[in-house]
This record gives structure tokens, sequence and C-alpha cells, in this order.
């Protein structure tokens, strides 16, 4: 059999046009934008140089979570135990530096190596077996959070100020950790777009089948986005580590609802084949915005749920109206 051509397999994607347009980046734009100026007119300190330095240096687990997220739905996939992934990426990380005696950077490399162990296991199972990895990975969810409490006996442990460099804001109020959550975003970005990789990733969740009779096994290519997945729930992990300066075993629950939340709300379909890391980013930002603009206004936590889960449902239906569309014109 010949070697099938780089271009081989997103041939079906392109009917699809599986890269948002600019039309969804500007509507992203003014959507988060209207939510500033609406904000600013509820709150008079929302409008804030530190309001946002605050909010950017908050995010960048989120960031990269999500940036893991849109490359997991691209594929036709979906990722429920992140949150608890990075829980026990950190209670690893807790166990190596204060039980083991570890330096920081042995340490924080072994809990994204165990994490991305835990997103292997996930992609495995579901490519191996064809099971859905919605259910793959609520059963690693509950191994995941159950290890951390072992790791940890259920309790919080101190790791100090190790990684308070990566949360301590540098000269502009910028900490290093949104930087590299932003430089993430970028590669993630240019991966995506730039690279054969990439479209090989939108030909798999357009059209599986069509990729494998283009030659190319996908089963390789799906497990490798969820070990992804739980290498960034690693760094994410890092992230909250050092603005907690602890290891929580209940950190990140019900952090993956948010996540899959600013993904979609950012445009990637649920169907699979057509995303953008930059359009997640804001799917983050807006998400992030809603949150910190309620809790200033003084809105309740039922109040900010609701809100919340209505925005996540209207993006579900803008997702299925804009597939129909697309499956229409093809």
């Amino acid at each position: 059999m010949t070697n099938p051509s780089p271009d081989a397999a997103p041939r079906a994607a392109k009917r699809r046009s599986p890269m948002l347009g600019l039309g969804t980046y500007l509507g992203l734009a003014g959507a988060l934008l209207a939510m500033i100026v609406l904000f600013s007119s509820l709150s008079s300190h929302f409008f804030s140089y530190d309001t946002f330095t605050t909010l950017a240096n908050q995010i960048p687990d989120l960031m990269v979570l999500a940036v893991g997220m849109t490359f997991v739905l691209i594929i036709g996939g979906i990722d429920l135990s992140v949150g608890s992934v990075l829980a026990l990426a950190a209670s690893v990380v807790s166990v190596a530096m204060l039980g083991w005696g570890w330096g920081v950077l042995p340490a924080a490399a072994l809990g994204m190596l165990c994490a991305a162990a835990a997103g292997t296991v996930t992609g495995s199972i579901t490519v191996a077996w064809r099971i859905p990895s919605f259910i793959v990975s609520l059963g690693v969810l509950e191994m995941a959070r159950g290890a951390a409490y072992q790791l940890t006996d259920s309790r919080t442990a101190y790791i100090g100020d190790a990684f308070a460099w990566l949360s301590d804001p540098l000269a502009a109020g910028i900490s290093p950790a949104f930087l590299i959550a932003l430089a993430v975003i970028v590669a993630a970005q240019v991966l995506l777009t730039r690279t054969v990789f990439g479209r090989y990733l939108i030909g798999i969740g357009t059209n599986e089948e069509a990729v494998r009779l283009a030659g190319i096994n996908p089963k390789p290519y799906k497990v490798l986005v969820f070990s992804l997945m739980g290498l960034l729930a690693g760094l994410a992990a890092l992230f909250q580590i050092s603005r907690l300066e602890a290891a929580d075993p209940n950190a990140g629950s019900g952090l993956e609802l948010q996540v899959i939340a600013a993904v979609v709300i950012g445009g990637t379909s649920l169907m699979g084949g057509r995303g953008s890391v930059i359009s997640t980013f804001f799917g983050v930002l807006i998400i992030s915005v809603l949150a910190a603009g309620l809790a200033q206004i003084g809105a309740s936590e039922p109040t900010k749920r609701i809100i919340t889960g209505a925005v996540i449902v209207v993006a579900v239906v803008l997702d299925t109206y804009r597939s129909h569309r697309a499956s229409r014109r093809g």
C-alpha cells in the first residue's frame, strides 16, 4: 500500500469548514464586550485594571484545561475526568515533596506524568473497546478522585511557597502562569491549524471512517489527544498549587463542567470536526467575566448557577443549529 498524502485525511473535513470564521470571532468578542459594559454599568468597581488582572491570574488552569478539551471535542470525544485528574496530580506532587523529599521540578514532572497516564488510560480503553469516552471518563473520574483522597488521607496537604513564583504577579500585575497559559493557547492553535497532526484530528472528528480508508490509523491519534488532555490537567494542577500553596484532594470538583462550557461557548462543536483554540480562549473569558461580574453585583449562588446554565444551553442550541446548517450545505 502506498503511503497516503498528508492531505488525504481531511478532505471530508474541508466540506464542513472545520475552522471557525471571522464572524464567529467577532460575535464572541462582541458578546464579551457587551458583558463588560453591562457589569461595568451595574458595578462601579468592575471596570478597573485590578479587576482584570485578578481575573487573568485566576484563569490559567481553566485556560489550559479548555485547550485540551477543545482537542478532545474536535475528535468527537469528551473527558469528564479532568477535575479529578487535576486533584490527583496535585496529590502526587504533595506526596513527592512532603513524603519523599523530592525537589520542585521532579515532583512537578511526576504529577504531570501521572495526569498524562490517567488521560492515556481513558483514551486507550475508549479506543480499544470502542466505548464512549463519556462513560470511560466517568469511571476514571471516580478512580482519580479516590486515589487523590488516599494519597492525602483526605486532607489538604500544605506545600508552602515552592510554586508561588507561578502565581506571583510580574511588573504589569500579570502572573507567569497566565503567560504560560497564553503560550499554550498559541502553540495549540498553530498545532491545530498549521500541522498535519491538526488536520488529521479534524478529519477524525468529521469522518473517522474516511480517515481509515485513506490509510491512516486514527487510534493512536485519539489516544494521544486524551494523553495531552491529562498532561494539561497536570499543568493546571501546578497552577492551582501555586495559588493555594497546598494540594487539596477536593480541588477541581465540578471544574469539568466549566471547561466544557467554555469550549462550547467558544464554538467548538460537540459533534466533532470543528473548533478553534482561539475561540475557546474567548469562551474562557466569557465564562470567567460572567462569574466575576455576577459576584460583584451580589448575585446569589443559585442565581449565578441559573444564569450560567442558561448561557451553556444557549451555546449548545447554537452549536446544534450550526451543525444542521453545515450538514444541509454539505
